[in-house]
Parts: C-alpha cells; structure tokens; sequence
C-alpha cells in the first residue's frame, strides 16, 4: 500500500518523504527518502521535529513502544494517520460497521487476551489514541489486501501455497476456511481511499475501514487460483483440504486462523464514501487474476519456511529435490521434518 500511496500523491504534486533502513533514491523530485530505523526513538524524534502536514504510519509497534512515541507522533504533525486492521472486529452476523464489537472488548479467551497478538495490539493501540487529549489522528482498518506481489489464500501468503503451485506440487489449504465469507481488496484501491482523507478536517478523530464492497467465499479464490493457473501454465494445481488439527501443524497462527479467518467477514463501507466511491474499486476477481498473471511471469518469492513444506511435502506424499533449498540448515530441516519427526 504504501508504494502505491506514494505514487498517488507525488503524482497529484504532493511531497513525500518515506524513511527506509536501506540506502534508497527516486528519480521524482517529489519523493526524498531519509534512510534510518524508524523504531529507533533518536532518529525518528529527528525526523518528526522537521514538521509535517501528514504523517502516514504504517509501522508495526508494540503496545508499549506505541504507548511511548505516540504524543510525538501526534505533536510534531496536522494528521497523524494510523494503519490498524480489520482483523481488530469481533465476528459478526451481519455487514460490519465501524462501530461493531472488536475482539479486545468481547472475547472470553483470557489466554488470547494475555497476549499482545496483532488484532489486540492494534486494538489497544486504537485506545491510545481515543484517549489522547490531541484528536488530529484518523484510523484506517484495512483488510485483506492484494497486489502484484503479494497474492493471499487464507492465511497462506504466496510463499507458501503459490511457491507449490507453480512447482506442480499440491496446494494444502483449510477445509473449515474453505466455506467462509472473506473480502478482497486491491492494495492499490486502498491507497486510494487513505489518500482520499489526507488534509480532510472530517476525518479527525475518525475511524474508517477501507475494504471493497465485494465478498467472496475463501473457496472460489482457491478456484479462481487454480483456473488462472491452469490458463496460464496449461496444469491445475492439486489441493489438498485438511482440518484445522492438521493444517495448523504446518501454520502456527492459531489466533489468526481463529478469530479472523474462520469468521465471515463482509463490511459496511457507507463511512468511508463519504471521501471515495467505493463502487470504482477493481472487483477482487479481475484485480487477482491480473496480479497472478504478472507475478506468474515473473514469479519473486521472499523466505520459504522449510518446515512448513517438509510436513506439507509428508501429507502430500511430495517431495523437494535438496538442491532447490539453500543452505545447510534450511535442507536439514526439511530432512528433519519430511523423513524423520
């Protein structure tokens, strides 16, 4: 999201500054990046005392690290934008709206509640802002996003479902996760939106979740996957449907999987129309299949969890050629995992 939020604004003749660990240049007059660690409270304290009309936050803090920068944050700009998460609502039988139920304040799960697992971060962290005196911050929850590099199944990122399918090897994925409701949206349509309540008074001391206003059912985007696929490549990938015993061995988000994908989830977006149209955003089927189509010709991969596919390799009665895997490590880990656990 956030390098197409950048293009959108330097192409509507903003300024930006984006900070980045690595050494990097543009060639837009308009874009400057200050390169340092923005979790570092020397160098950030730096950053934000140049003052800015809007600060775009898309970090990901503890509870306590966003406790302690969060005045400063606040202090040193017009509009402090924070990235929460849809994942924050609680389940919910209807369309959800801003104002539904988050987890943080109706689960019973105390042993979840102990933990400060991304949906409860980003809820408490939620609270910290409501609670500062300052109101110049707006809340963004996106949901599921997609771009040309990053295409989800579930709880499967690419490197982990996509990585097999082009290798011809089977795709194992949730039975239960299988029937539920989910929506989609373009990381592009979401940049979009954010873009769309920068420098707006209206939306100071506002929450908005931005998410298309199509559902769709975890099982037609592993169908559409697969028909793409097969247009493509001239194969169908094989998939292979476990229960929730068997797929968490190989996927230990248990409180994702649980008290987020196992949900249906299909929003209200009436709130954020008020900035945007939400009607013009690419339909999540056209939008997945022309980013499968990019990426499966140029497929880049990040880190493959070797563990992961060595027990998904054992209930699929695969197995992956030792030179396909760098390092010593990671092949005796597969080894481990594949032949001998």
């Amino acid at each position: 999201m956030g390098v197409y939020l950048q293009s959108l604004l330097t192409d509507n003749g903003y300024e930006v500054t984006v900070t980045s660990r690595s050494s990097k240049t543009s060639e837009n007059v308009n874009v400057k990046f200050i390169q340092g660690n923005a979790q570092d409270d020397d160098f950030i304290d730096e950053v934000l005392t140049l003052g800015w009309d809007v600060v775009v936050d898309f970090m990901i803090y503890s509870t306590s690290s966003f406790e302690k920068k969060v005045d400063k944050l606040l202090k040193y700009t017009k509009q402090y934008v924070y990235l929460s998460s849809a994942r924050v609502y609680a389940d919910s039988n209807g369309k959800i709206t801003e104002n539904s139920s988050r987890l943080l304040d109706v689960s019973k799960d105390t042993e979840f509640l102990a933990t400060d697992e991304y949906a409860l971060a980003k809820a408490r962290q939620e609270n910290i802002l409501y609670s500062s005196k300052a109101k110049n911050w707006t809340i963004v929850r996106p949901y599921i996003t997609y771009g040309d590099n990053r295409l989800q199944l579930g709880v499967l990122e690419k490197e982990s479902w996509l990585y097999r399918a082009l290798k011809g090897k089977t795709i194992v994925f949730s039975k239960e996760m299988c029937g539920k409701r989910t929506t989609i949206t373009s990381g592009y349509d979401v940049a979009k939106a954010i873009s769309s309540l920068l420098g707006r008074e209206g939306a100071l001391g506002e929450v908005f979740h931005i998410t298309s206003n199509e559902s769709t059912s975890w099982e037609e985007v592993l169908t559409l996957y697969c028909e793409e696929i097969e247009k493509q490549l001239g194969f169908r990938p094989k998939v292979l449907l476990q229960d929730l015993p068997e797929f968490s061995s190989h996927h230990a988000s248990i409180y994702q999987i649980r008290y987020d994908r196992f949900y249906n989830r299909t929003f209200d977006n009436s709130k954020i129309e008020r900035f945007i149209d939400v009607n013009d955003f690419t339909s999540y089927s056209e939008g997945l299949k022309a980013c499968l189509n990019t990426f499966v010709y140029n497929p880049k991969f990040l880190a493959i969890n070797w563990r992961s596919e060595a027990i998904k390799d054992k209930y699929a009665g695969e197995y992956t050629r030792l030179s396909e895997i760098d390092g010593v490590k990671n092949k005796l880990k597969y080894i481990y995992f594949r032949f001998i656990k």
